[in-house]
């Protein structure tokens, strides 16, 4: 693999860029206080600003790294941060990737992180050079599993109580795609 870091991507709507320190209030405000947004997700909901301070500060801290993939989800049409996208766990030695992802609650259902994820793994195929992507939700949570398929993965199955989130002890649905799969659909999806 290639490793480049959180590489700028524009799509219509979006861009995908590293976090600055500017995001603290919109990332605390559209997103990250909001238990309803965080209930299937393994951080808790920030309880102040000073709270996402710190996390903001950690993540431009990371970005330094050209194996460090975390993405800002950043609308075009307000300038605002809605959301994140990275990929918090990698094993280099299988070139695999896991990708995870969180959007304000006003943005669900407008295919925003489908719009986010399909540019994203057209990056880690094409230029980090990552065989296989993984995600996973909770069961209890469909609509992130909408997202994965929207954007080419395929289920594999259900891990029970294999997961943890807010909501404790969950079965946890996986999903995938590989570089093959990706290869053969990206005519069809992938059109960046």
């Amino acid at each position: 693999m290639k490793h480049l870091g959180t590489k700028t991507i524009e799509t219509e709507r979006l861009i995908l860029r590293k976090f600055e320190l500017t995001d603290i209030e919109d990332m605390y405000n559209n997103f990250a206080n909001d238990d309803d947004v965080t209930r299937y997700i393994t951080w808790p909901a920030h309880k102040s600003i000073e709270e996402t301070k710190k996390v903001v500060q950690g993540y431009v801290n990371d970005s330094e790294r050209d194996n460090y993939y975390h993405w800002c989800i950043v609308l075009k049409e307000t300038n605002e941060v809605i959301g994140s996208i990275g990929a918090p766990r990698m094993f280099d030695d299988l070139k695999l990737f896991e990708v995870g992802y969180v959007i304000g609650k006003r943005f669900w259902n407008k295919g925003i992180m489908t719009e986010a994820m399909k540019p994203l793994l057209k990056f880690f195929f094409e230029e980090v050079g990552v065989n296989r992507i993984e995600a996973r939700h909770d069961t209890k949570n469909p609509g992130s599993g909408k997202v994965m398929v929207k954007s080419g993965m395929q289920i594999e199955g259900i891990l029970r109580q294999a997961g943890k989130n807010n909501t404790g002890i969950c079965d946890s649905a996986i999903y995938s795609i590989l570089k093959e799969d990706y290869e053969r659909m990206n005519k069809k999806i992938f059109k960046a």
